[in-house]
């Protein structure tokens, strides 16, 4: 059964920025947008960069390796429209976010 798990403060996400946490042992990363939290896999699917140190812009990070693209609400990959990477539930509790993996 898949839990809610505590993996940052509101405050430690700045908006627009990507952190990288875990949840269950699974690396997510972790954006902010206004006030909506996103969870994507942080691994990219090219060569495995990290997307939570990407830079985020409308609602898209880009991974600091080699430039692949991803929608963080959907894990949709803009440079192979037939893969994405898994994306997860988040919601705030008492200030904490929350990630379900």
């Amino acid at each position: 059964m898949s839990d809610f798990t505590s993996v940052a403060r509101v405050d430690d996400v700045p908006e627009g920025e990507g952190r990288r946490v875990q949840a269950g042992g699974i690396e997510i990363a972790l954006f902010k947008i206004g006030d909506t939290f996103y969870a994507i896999d942080d691994t990219c699917i090219h060569q495995g960069g990290p997307l939570g140190d990407g830079i985020c812009r409308d609602g898209v990070v880009t991974c600091p390796w080699h430039g692949w693209q991803y929608d963080i609400a959907t894990g949709a990959c803009h440079n192979s429209p037939s893969e994405s990477v898994d994306t997860y539930e988040v919601r705030v509790e008492n200030g904490n976010v929350q990630v379900k993996v």
